[in-house]
């Protein structure tokens, strides 16, 4: 690639970091007007790095064979991520997330930037898989929110009954605000992956005549919907909340990226296939 190439991925690393940068010097200033005025500015520059993102996505993704590389694919759902946190701090007033969700995504455009090998899948002509891959990103995205969000609400927690934290944020969000959102994104994740293991299931079968194969990827999917599932019940049936709900939620969301992230890094990386 010639350096003029990277100018676009450097773009977007150097936005989604100066604007979670920019959050701490906005979050401590005294003036109120001050602070909204640069959470203001905050909101357009991430909604033009999430434009050259996706472009960026298109472009390698799209552009030629469906080439879902875990590069590729990692930027696909943290792109997802921002997206979603960008339109729930509209409602929410979220700020404070600016932290955990733009340094990752920063850090996955340039692994994006930097890979050159390819993933090509076979089947990318057929709908079914090209459906499956849809609903499993947009979960994934989800997820990865609702894991962000409870590592926010566990600080926030700490502060609340006047423990150090390792990251000192300015402010917080109400708790119970918080606690609601998060079943909110775990309960509309839990039914798109729902769908995408019976997508998966359906493709399956159509291709290898062969609903589940019980390898490593699918166990974990399984393992993770019965954890959200298994949250969600408790939820309902016995008011989870607070540590509760922030244990099974990470719990679920490192086994979900064992299914897929684990499996393509072994995959592509240690044994390069």
């Amino acid at each position: 690639m010639q350096a003029s190439t990277y100018l676009p991925y450097l773009a977007v690393v150097l936005n989604y970091a100066l604007v979670a940068t920019d959050f701490w010097r906005a979050a401590n200033k005294t003036s109120a007007s001050s602070k909204s005025l640069s959470l203001r500015w905050h909101s357009g520059l991430i909604a033009l790095g999430l434009l050259i993102h996706g472009g960026l996505l298109y472009q390698d993704i799209f552009i030629g064979d469906l080439n879902l590389n875990i590069a590729n694919t990692v930027s696909a759902v943290l792109w997802l991520t921002v997206l979603i946190y960008w339109i729930a701090n509209f409602k929410h007033q979220l700020n404070s997330l600016q932290a955990f969700v733009l340094p990752p995504a920063a850090l996955a455009v340039a692994a994006q930037a930097y890979s050159h090998n390819t993933h090509i899948n076979a089947y990318a002509s057929e709908p079914l898989f090209v459906a499956h891959i849809i609903i499993a990103m947009v979960a994934y995205s989800l997820f990865t929110f609702a894991a962000l969000h409870a590592l926010l609400m566990a600080m926030a927690e700490r502060s609340l009954h006047q423990k150090n934290n390792l990251i000192k944020l300015p402010s917080f969000p109400p708790i119970m605000m918080m606690e609601t959102l998060l079943f909110r994104i775990i309960g509309l994740g839990f039914v798109l992956l729902t769908f995408t293991l019976i997508s998966g299931m359906l493709f399956s079968e159509q291709i290898f005549h062969q609903a589940l194969k019980m390898n490593h990827k699918n166990i974990f999917a399984i393992i993770s919907w019965l954890i959200y599932g298994g949250l969600l019940f408790g939820r309902l049936q016995y008011g989870w909340r607070g540590r509760t709900a922030i244990r099974w939620t990470l719990s679920g969301f490192v086994i979900l990226l064992l299914a897929y992230v684990g499996t393509k890094f072994v995959l592509e990386v240690l044994l390069g296939r």
